[in-house]
């Protein structure tokens, strides 16, 4: 088991390392089945989009904005 030094960790530092864990798992995901809660969750975005009730932000542009809140 990997432990992290939480308590000692800043937010940004926190952010950066969820980013490195997600952009490894990214690496395989053909090894991961999407729950099936998942499609149902995708399904009612849909609706939202279709009708105007949703909003997207840049993922880029997302992280940015969560770097410079937290740092």
């Amino acid at each position: 088991m990997i432990t992290l030094p939480l308590k000692q960790m800043t937010q940004a530092e926190k952010l950066m390392a969820l980013e490195a864990i997600w952009e490894d798992l990214s690496r395989n995901e053909g090894a991961f089945e999407s729950p099936a809660w998942h499609l149902k969750e995708l399904a009612a975005t849909e609706e939202r989009v279709k009708a105007g009730k949703e909003q997207f932000v840049d993922w880029e542009q997302a992280k940015k904005e969560l770097r410079d809140q937290f740092e």
